[in-house]
This record gives structure tokens, C-alpha cells and sequence, in this order.
């Protein structure tokens, strides 16, 4: 395997690993305290050709998905190369909070490990313990509740750690960062990114156009049962996922009208990547259908901002970068598309607020939680039965 897919801190494998668990390590100390590291966790994506169909059989495993399928998706990936851009963008994030963290003298390195491909999770596990780790707190590139988007990496979370303890290895604690859906590090370069969007758009359709939030779409079993039973969004039409996602939207369209001195413009919250059967009804309208009904309704533009992603990964440089704009073209209707946060200084300073404030709650104390909006900080620890497993129960760490 190549460097360019082995984790960014090097490690000295499961031996090692071993002799380290002989004698414990240090109690951490300072304002990380207790954890001793931060693990950066993310979806992963090919970086050659030759790696696009073991990737997508690694993200469809377990779901009956036929060959054929597999290389027909596959093809999204050949008209880049057949390399998904979210694996450098998530060593640029890495090298964002290493620099973020050191020079705030936050003295906690940072590793990074993937649900479906190098640097595979378990393997960046294994290598933390093998360098003393044992308190980690986790970043998931992902900001709002949902199976996929939460339990899932929790999921394998608990799959990993029973590796690790299966062959042997210290045990480690995992605890997985709050949801920072409306933390102002994530909310604030989005509303740049809007605004950015909307200049780039011709001056005589600026002031008529609209925005379209979007996300990945998923089945609306999945989004009802998203968010924790007592939680108040869980209530709401589409659970807490779709409830977070319009809170998004409504602070990022309040501000962009304050900003433009505009009464605020039309927006709505639409969908895209959806990849399920076609019988089972999943979160709508897709982004392209959406394009359709508001030209046909007369809107002079569209901006499409990324709220659901993180970074410009492919479900953005193909659903939105190729296939909307595909669409928007043969419908002669303008449109831009905001930046995600990526490795926003913003982003990397707001991760970093999510790691001191959980340390120091976890010390006994009570920090302040920065939220914008009116759903106010999620909270640090899963209930044990939110976003459930739409298959069939599994274990899952981090949680209550």
C-alpha cells in the first residue's frame, strides 16, 4: 500500500502496542484533559481507477448491490480520474487543526481514519494505542444527527475497538464529538459562501434569485427516527435531521438578507445523492427536479448551498458541480454554488472550542456551548436509542 494511503503520524504497529500496554500511560493534563487525542474520522474515497469498484463494494457491503450497479456509479468517479477529492481534503483538515491547535498551545495531536477506505479506522486505532492513546475524542465530517451520518460511525466505532481488544491491545475510550450543525464556526463561512455565490451570479437576476439548501437525501423511515426519542426535533415532519437541516437554512437565509439589505429571498431545502430502490420512498425534491419547478415557476436564478457537507467531496463535484449544473444549463437558468466550510480557520477554530468545551465537561465542569438559533447545543452523549439502525440493532460505542 503507498504512502499517500497510510494515517499522516506514523506509528510502530501492534507490538509496540502491546509493550505500551504494559505500563500506563500519563494521565493527560492541560485543557484537553482527559482526552490525549483527537481522532479525525471521515468516509474515505479512491485515489486511482483501480481503486473506484473495491471502493464502492467496501460502502455497499451486506446490501445485495449487483456488480453492474457498482461500475455504473463507478462512473461519476472515472470523470475525475477516478479519484474522490475527500481524501486530500481531509488531510488539508488535518493539517488545518494540527496548525489551529498548535498555535493556541493546545498540545493534543490529531489522527485520521476512514469508514471505507485508507486510512481504514481500525488501522488508526491500532496505531494510537501503539503510541500510548488512550482517552480520544472523536470528529465525525459529519454535523447533523442520522443513522448514516452518526450511529453508523459509531457502529464502526464498536467494531474496531472489538478488533483492537481481540487481538490483545490496551483498551481504548472513544467519545465522539457533539453535533455542530449550528455552531457559528460552521454557520458563519456558509453564509460567506452564500453571499460569495450570489455575486457571481449576472447583476441583472442577483436580487430575484433563489437559494436552494441541499443534502444528501435519505429514506423517510430513516430521517422520521433521526435525533434522540426525547428530543423536541424529533418530533417535527423528517425528525431532528430534517429539523437541524431547515435550522441551517434559516440562519444562513436571515443573514444573507441582513447582509444585502434585502427582504429575505426565497428558499427551500431540497435533496440530492439519493442511492436507495426506487419503491422505498426517501427524502424529495432532488436538486435537479427542484431547478425544473422553479424555473418553470419563473425564479431568474438559483444559488445551491452545501449545507449537509463538509467539504467539496464528490457527491458535490458531481451532483451539484456536474449533474445540476447539467441541468440548469438546459433549462437556461443561471445558477452558482456556495464553498462548503472545508478548512475554514473558522471551522478549525469551532472543532477545537468542540474539544475543550467536552473536556471540560467531562472534568465535572459546566462550559458554555456555542449555538446560534433556537434548537441550542445537541448534546454530548447518544441516547442509547436515537437514529436507530434501520437493518437490525448493532453495537455501537460513544453513546449512552
Amino acid at each position: 500500500m503507498s504512502d499517500a494511503h497510510t494515517p499522516s503520524v506514523s506509528g510502530t504497529g501492534a507490538d509496540a502496542a502491546r509493550a505500551a500496554g504494559a505500563a500506563a500511560p500519563a494521565a493527560p493534563s492541560g485543557a484537553a484533559a482527559p482526552y490525549d487525542a483527537l481522532l479525525l474520522l471521515s468516509f474515505g474515497g479512491p485515489e486511482a481507477p483501480e481503486e473506484v469498484v473495491p471502493f464502492l463494494e467496501n460502502v455497499t457491503r451486506g446490501r445485495g448491490i449487483p456488480p453492474e450497479r457498482l461500475k455504473e456509479v463507478g462512473k461519476h468517479y472515472f470523470l475525475f480520474g477516478g479519484v474522490s477529492p475527500i481524501n486530500e481534503q481531509n488531510r488539508e483538515l488535518l493539517a488545518a487543526l494540527r496548525k489551529d491547535f498548535a498555535g493556541h498551545g493546545l498540545d493534543l495531536p490529531v489522527y485520521w481514519g476512514n469508514r471505507n477506505w485508507a486510512p481504514y479506522l481500525v488501522d488508526t486505532l491500532r496505531e494510537m494505542a501503539a503510541d500510548g492513546h488512550r482517552r480520544i475524542a472523536v470528529l465525525a465530517t459529519s454535523a447533523y444527527a442520522g443513522y448514516s451520518g452518526c450511529r453508523q460511525y459509531r457502529e464502526n466505532l464498536a467494531d474496531a475497538l472489538a478488533r483492537l481488544a481481540a487481538e490483545g491491545l490496551p483498551e481504548l475510550r472513544v467519545d465522539k464529538l457533539r453535533h455542530f450543525y449550528n455552531h457559528p464556526g460552521f454557520v458563519r463561512p456558509m453564509i460567506d459562501a452564500t453571499l460569495a455565490a450570489l455575486a457571481e451570479l449576472p447583476a441583472s437576476v442577483r436580487p430575484g434569485a433563489r437559494l436552494a439548501f441541499t443534502t444528501h437525501s435519505i429514506p423517510d423511515t430513516m430521517a422520521e427516527a433521526s435525533g434522540a426519542p426525547d428530543d423536541p426535533a424529533r418530533g417535527t415532519p423528517g425528525g431532528a435531521y430534517v429539523a437541524q437541516h431547515l435550522e441551517v437554512a434559516r440562519l444562513i437565509a436571515d443573514a444573507v438578507a441582513e447582509a444585502t439589505g434585502a427582504p429575505e429571498r426565497p428558499w427551500e431545502l431540497v435533496f440530492q445523492s439519493r442511492s436507495g430502490a426506487p419503491h422505498v420512498p426517501w427524502l424529495e425534491p432532488d436538486i435537479c427536479d427542484h431547478l425544473e419547478a422553479v424555473q418553470q415557476a419563473g425564479a431568474p436564478a438559483v444559488v445551491m448551498v452545501p449545507i449537509g457537507f463538509v467539504s467539496d467531496h464528490m457527491e458535490v463535484k458531481y451532483d451539484l458541480d456536474t449533474e445540476a449544473r447539467a441541468k440548469a444549463a438546459e433549462l437556461g437558468l443561471p445558477v452558482a454554488r456556495a464553498a462548503t466550510v472545508g478548512a475554514d480557520p473558522r471551522f478549525t477554530a469551532a472543532v477545537r472550542d468542540l474539544v475543550l468545551e467536552r473536556a471540560a465537561a467531562e472534568r465535572g465542569a459546566a462550559p458554555e456551548r456555542c449555538a446560534l438559533g433556537r434548537l441550542g447545543p445537541a448534546r454530548d452523549v447518544c441516547a442509547a436509542a436515537c437514529c436507530p439502525n434501520p437493518r437490525a440493532p448493532r453495537p455501537a460505542a460513544a453513546g449512552a
